[in-house]
């Protein structure tokens, strides 16, 4: 049996792992191709995961937003491309998209007036820039309900095969 971390600095793979009550050895067994060695270089930061290893972890340590944080902190792409995520509760989700989605709807005319020639112009710049930051927060609002699903699912709150079902 291993033994309790008293480490201070923990990074969000030890944490999610410790949230558990999983030990390492525990944790690799769960994984199968994951050795108690590699976990403790990816904890220690001694080693960068590889995204393979980040899915299984995500899954064993019922975990998904694992997978945002890695993308949107440490795969380079993803550092430019992939917003961070944070797990919210479903109404504050709601509650965002839908101010989102109201700022958005009272702007679509003016969005069909820049746009309906092709071209944005100078002048044009400012409100067609504002609308797409309201669209950006639409799209966070999305993906944070995903993972708000993902979440629930890993938590056994919400049945997949159910989701799945319904989502035909």
């Amino acid at each position: 049996m291993g033994k309790k971390s008293i480490k201070e600095n923990k990074n969000i793979y030890q944490l999610s792992r410790e949230k558990l009550d999983l030990t390492r050895e525990k944790a690799s067994e769960q994984m199968t191709y994951i050795s108690a060695d590699r976990i403790e270089k990816i904890e220690s930061e001694k080693s960068l995961p590889h995204p393979d290893e980040i899915l299984a972890m995500a899954q064993c340590y019922k975990a998904p937003d694992l997978c945002n944080y890695y993308c949107s902190h440490e795969c380079p792409i993803g550092q430019e491309k992939v917003p961070e995520l944070k797990l919210k509760d479903l109404s504050q989700i709601v509650l965002e998209m839908l101010a989102s989605l109201n700022a958005v709807d009272h702007e679509k005319n003016r969005l069909i007036e820049i746009t309906v020639d092709g071209e944005i112009s100078k002048d044009e710049m400012q409100d067609f820039i504002a609308i797409k930051n309201q669209l950006d927060k639409i799209s966070l609002s999305v993906n944070t309900l995903q993972l708000w699903i993902d979440k629930t699912i890993a938590d056994g709150k919400i049945d997949p095969k159910l989701l799945e079902y319904f989502n035909k």
